[in-house]
């Protein structure tokens, strides 16, 4: 069992117990996330049925540059929000947290740019250890003066 040469993240299914809701879980990943297309790749093969988040760093590779990974487990399949098990592969190997699907392609375009580190994504998630998002940032209310570039050229 090697995990082959991918390109974007992986998503690693190993649990082949229902199909339907692993269906389910796919037509969820392919839904545009924050208006950007996730862009994973999707390993369903019954070679890695079983496999734990704690197994996976040492799993031999041909992807052996990759930072994080996305596990598609029982709990995943039967959560009712879909939650993915998000797995680290670098900093603390095999540390992790669940990630609702609309959310998955933001943590992986964030881990894959190194924009942000596993653990800004782990340290936010709520109280039942799911990462849901970040908190929306309060809006200022509008400056009462006009900008620096509205007074040079009225």
């Amino acid at each position: 069992m090697k995990i082959p040469a991918i390109k974007d993240s992986l998503v690693l299914r190993t649990d082949f117990a229902d199909e339907a809701a692993w269906l389910a879980v796919c037509t969820a990943l392919q839904q545009p996330s924050g208006g950007f297309k996730v862009h994973v790749d999707i390993i369903n093969d019954p070679a890695f049925a079983g496999v734990e988040a704690q197994q996976l760093p040492a799993l031999p590779t041909e992807a052996p540059h990759r930072t994080h990974a996305f596990i598609v487990d029982h709990v995943a399949l039967h959560h009712p929000e879909k939650a993915i098990l998000v797995v680290d592969l670098l900093h603390e190997p095999g540390r992790t947290f669940r990630v609702i699907p609309s959310e998955v392609g933001a943590v992986a375009v964030n881990l894959a740019l190194a924009n942000m580190d596993f653990c800004d994504f782990a340290d936010a998630v709520d109280q039942d250890g799911i990462f849901r998002g970040f908190p929306a940032m309060p809006q200022l209310p509008p400056s009462p003066k006009p900008s620096f570039w509205k007074r040079l050229f009225p």
